[in-house]
């Protein structure tokens, strides 16, 4: 829509045809970072790929860490490697202070349709909250949304737990919070949709734990989506303060330090166990 004279153009127009005013670059587009590796991984895709081969780095140290010591592989990764390389555990966050935990545990996964599933996932949403929100904000929802989802889950229950759902949940519930703070009709539509992924992602988590399967963290889950709806809501969209915006990118910056961080922990820990 034009900013000037308020009709439908589209996103590829520069100048206004109808009143012939230029139009500015969406704020989340002058956010976000240009095309990487010559176009190959676009600004849109960037932080998700990344986060992506994370996961994916991640997981393949822990099936050759799991043929190594004896492990089932691949496809169901057993508990002692999952705990090595930094699962949630209630008992070594509350009683040993290893608080990296929380963290090291969104990037890690159980097996091979664990991993495809939540990278299938988070492939096509962290590029929606990405190009609303821009680069900075995706990050540190992302970030955030993982912790809380996790802390929920350390005071659930003691099982060990990992998995990108919990900051997936956390992308989720920051489109409702967008949705919930626009009242025009486009956020009527995004809380629908939006509102629809997280019932039914609860209830696949849900529904089966109540006749005796549990294969999911319900509270990482609903933790994830609470504390991704509560910094969304507060964040609010990309505007045109350079103050606010800076602070969103040190916050970015942080959230990455931080991360970094607990893995430099994690790696320390695991090396002195052995």
């Amino acid at each position: 829509m034009c900013p000037n004279c308020r009709a439908f153009i589209t996103t590829d127009d520069k100048i206004c045809p109808y009143c012939q005013v230029a139009v500015a670059p969406r704020a989340a587009d002058r956010l976000s970072p240009k095309d990487m590796l010559g176009g190959l991984i676009p600004h849109a895709r960037f932080t998700t790929m990344m986060i992506l081969l994370i996961n994916t780095g991640l997981y393949l140290a822990t099936v050759l860490y799991s043929m190594k010591t004896g492990g089932r592989g691949g496809f169901d990764l057993d508990g002692q490697t999952l705990f090595d390389f930094g699962a949630k555990d209630s008992r070594a966050i509350f009683f040993y202070g290893q608080w990296w935990r929380l963290i090291t545990a969104g990037f890690l996964h159980g097996g091979l349709l664990h991993i495809l599933m939540n990278s299938w996932v988070l492939f096509d949403l962290g590029v929606q909250v990405e190009q609303v929100y821009g680069t900075p904000r995706y990050l540190v929802f992302y970030f955030l949304s993982t912790v809380t989802g996790f802390l929920a889950s350390a005071y659930w229950s003691p099982v060990l737990s990992i998995g990108a759902s919990a900051g997936i949940f956390g992308l989720i519930g920051a489109m409702i919070a967008l949705g919930v703070r626009d009242r025009s009709s486009y956020g009527a539509a995004v809380r629908s949709v939006y509102g629809r992924w997280a019932l039914y992602g609860l209830a696949i988590g849900i529904l089966p734990s109540l006749i005796g399967i549990s294969f999911m963290d319900n509270a990482a889950h609903i933790g994830g989506i609470a504390g991704g709806f509560v910094i969304a809501y507060i964040a609010g969209t990309p505007g045109f303060s350079r103050t606010a915006e800076a602070a969103w990118r040190g916050a970015a910056a942080l959230a990455g330090i931080v991360t970094a961080f607990a893995f430099v922990k994690m790696f320390f820990w695991l090396t002195s166990q052995q």
